[in-house]
């Protein structure tokens, strides 16, 4: 038995949970963009049984919605922050695909299941920051693991992945809902590079309160170095435009103490 296997702790079902465990966790991978606008976390490239181990890389990120993304090393430096979150198009903006026109998710209104999770999601402009590599992007909205919407009964194989073993658990004292998971031919990540699933089985964790995949975890022989693991430490907290810029805007740091010059 595996460190994360004996480490977990099971949690009760939350109420109105849906009879089929398979679809309660896709529905829960179809949810992010409608279950938070700002977003606090800790995030490693690699994964872990338990929880990260001492010394392990890892990044601070403050993300808010849409597009707007901070990112620091644990000893407070920038390693990147996102320009141009207030530009706007003008009264001559001409797109040539419609595309450019989508509304942001939480503007628009997805169906939702018995337990409030999304069972079926509308056309919106989708699309989450990324850093390093896709699976950052894709862990924050995982649709890639469900799907827009449902397939239809009679073509089970085309769901993206199989899904086995669906429990609640907890994460970093968050509930989530865990579940071993082998990818079909109908799986397609956002990024080819970088997949929330290798071919095989996966162990993955989804944030009940988010909707996030905040663990992923090859279970195949030889790559058990590939997955990642997330720490929410909080979740829709006001953020300043500043907190994003490149170059401040001399709004005062509250972190920081301010000291006052008297004269003598």
């Amino acid at each position: 038995m595996s460190t994360w296997e004996s480490r977990r702790r099971t949690v009760p079902d939350p109420p109105g949970t849906p009879a089929d465990p398979a679809a309660a966790f896709r529905n829960l991978c179809r949810s992010s963009p409608w279950k938070w606008q700002s977003l606090r976390f800790e995030y490693w490239d690699q994964p872990f049984d338990a929880a990260p181990g001492p010394g392990a890389p890892f990044v601070r990120a403050w993300l808010r919605r849409p597009g707007a993304l901070r990112l620091e090393s644990p000893d407070g430096l920038v390693l990147h922050s996102t320009t141009g979150i207030n530009d706007s198009r003008g009264d001559f903006y001409v797109s040539a695909t419609r595309k450019s026109w989508l509304l942001p998710p939480h503007l628009v209104t997805p169906v939702y299941d018995d337990a409030g999770q999304v069972r079926r999601r509308p056309e919106a402009a989708y699309g989450e920051p990324g850093f390093g590599n896709g699976r950052f992007s894709a862990a924050l909205d995982p649709v890639e693991l469900a799907g827009n919407a449902p397939v239809p009964i009679e073509f089970p194989g085309s769901n993206a992945l199989d899904i086995k073993e669906v429990q609640y658990v907890e994460h970093e004292g968050r509930p989530a809902l865990e579940a071993v998971v082998v990818p079909n031919a109908a799986y397609h990540p956002g990024d080819a590079a970088a997949p929330l699933c290798l071919p095989g089985r996966t162990r993955l964790r989804v944030d009940v309160g988010t909707g996030v995949c905040v663990a992923s975890l090859s279970l195949e022989p030889g790559t058990g170095d590939y997955g990642h693991w997330i720490r929410i430490i909080a979740v829709d907290e006001y953020m300043l435009d500043d907190l994003f810029l490149a170059q401040s805007m001399n709004l005062t740091d509250v972190r920081r103490h301010i000291t006052w010059d008297l004269p003598a």
